[in-house]
């Protein structure tokens, strides 16, 4: 587990690699969950419950959780099955990852116009964190 997090890590960092860390990043709450299971199987329920305890409070302002493991679900089956920001179920209309570089501006846990966008290295470092 510790290689698959220093790898998410470093691609995360160098920012060449970002779709591959965003990647990684998903599917760290399912890898803990499952850790943290007697059956050692992810759910979609255990993925939001570990989301939830984990990575949602760091994205929580004024009482507003920004990012719930709904949400983070949602986005990863999205993201990882049809290679889309957009989920029917979503109370977003949208989550947009910022690539590094994009802006010099740091977008992170801002709504605007019913789109979340998130600043994808500090998502993938925060995912790592957490799961550490």
């Amino acid at each position: 587990m510790n290689d698959f997090l220093d790898q998410v890590e470093a691609a995360a960092k160098d920012g060449r690699f970002y779709y591959l860390a965003l990647t990684g990043a998903l599917a760290i709450p399912d890898l803990c969950a499952a850790l943290d299971s007697q059956d050692g199987r992810a759910t979609g329920a255990r993925f939001k419950v570990w989301f939830d305890s984990h990575v949602a409070p760091r994205h929580t302002s004024g009482g507003r959780v920004f990012l719930t493991g709904e949400d983070c679900y949602f986005f990863r089956c999205s993201f990882l099955h049809q290679g889309s920001t957009q989920h029917a179920d979503s109370r977003y209309k949208r989550i947009l990852f910022i690539e590094p570089g994009a802006t010099t501006n740091v977008l992170h846990m801002c709504i605007m116009n019913d789109v979340l966008n998130i600043d994808v290295r500090l998502f993938c470092l925060e995912m790592v964190d957490s799961a550490r």
